[in-house]
């Protein structure tokens, strides 16, 4: 327990700089929205590029990480819509689906790939680097999917969220690590002295631009919706990604890894997604900020448990 607590405290510490530096020393909108936009398109993807470029894919479990976290998704993905009619009748309406939808089932890369890397390293990385490459895109169509169907004021076509999905940098990262690793292409050492410098920053940025966004306003008394987007993430999402771990029988440090993704909070990105696409922002904001609090504890325990039982 004390190592897990030890490779997460930094981890929070650094999203809790990123709120008081929002509430102190950069209260501007513009500022917190420009480091995003430098994560979202630059350093972010040159971390997932970099990354996968190095990464040693055959001694890592990649179809077994890969697929207990892409099959947990799809099983909260279609639990969500399966739920529905229920929510329905509890005066969900369909904005406020669409951010359950993305609080159950979306995930905190940046957070997930801090602490990766600080309890197994470069190793650590990598096998979190290969769960991004299951989920992300897939992700991303199911997300654009709901809201099309559920919240925008216009329905958009299929080509219009085809076009959503493959303009996402993070999806190409992954694609272009994945193919200069299997192609075995050499790269120059400036590349590789360029690259470093930009996904060592990235990290750092990605939490303080995370702590930033957070919303903690409503938190004493949160909505039926908000609690159930936080039970969805942060208790049933794990037990449904051990549960497919177990199944491909995953051990050791890939265990560990698939409890770490999958006890992660939310992506922030689902906010500026559900801003964009109609869906209900506030509420989305609300569970995001609830998980991230509440993740502090539940993530320690989730991977202990897990640690402990290796």
């Amino acid at each position: 327990m004390t190592v897990v607590i030890a490779a997460l405290l930094p981890v929070f510490i650094l999203i809790v700089l990123g709120v008081v530096l929002k509430r102190t020393l950069m209260q501007l909108d513009t500022q917190w929205h420009g480091l995003e936009r430098l994560t979202y398109f630059v350093l972010f993807p040159m971390l997932l590029i970099q990354t996968l470029v190095k990464a040693d894919l055959s001694r890592v479990p990649v179809a077994g990480v890969g697929g207990a976290l892409l099959l947990s998704v799809l099983a909260m993905s279609l639990l969500c819509l399966a739920l529905r009619p229920a929510l329905a009748r509890l005066d969900i309406d369909g904005p406020a689906f669409s951010s359950i939808f993305q609080g159950a089932t979306r995930w905190q890369t940046y957070v997930a790939l801090s602490v990766s890397a600080n309890m197994f390293g470069d190793v650590g990385l990598a096998l979190a680097s290969v769960a991004m490459v299951a989920i992300i895109p897939m992700v991303n169509v199911f997300s654009v999917a709901v809201l099309a169907q559920y919240a925008a004021p216009e329905k958009r076509s299929v080509r219009a969220i085809v076009m959503t999905v493959a303009s996402n940098p993070l999806i190409w990262a992954c694609a272009i690590g994945l193919f200069i690793n299997i192609v075995h292409l050499p790269l120059p050492k400036i590349w590789h002295d360029v690259a470093d410098a930009l996904s060592r920053s990235s990290l750092a940025i990605g939490l303080l631009v995370t702590g930033a966004g957070l919303h903690l306003e409503g938190l004493l008394r949160p909505s039926v919706s908000a609690t159930i987007g936080v039970l969805f993430k942060l208790v049933l999402m794990p037990v449904l990604a051990l549960v497919l771990a177990a199944w491909f029988g995953l051990s050791g440090d890939s265990l560990a890894i698939v409890a770490i993704c999958a006890a992660v909070p939310t992506s922030p990105s689902a906010y500026v997604l559900a801003r964009q696409m109609g869906g209900d922002a506030p509420l989305l904001a609300q569970i995001i900020t609830l998980q991230t609090i509440l993740a502090a504890v539940t993530m320690p325990i989730t991977i202990a448990l897990v640690a402990n039982a290796r």
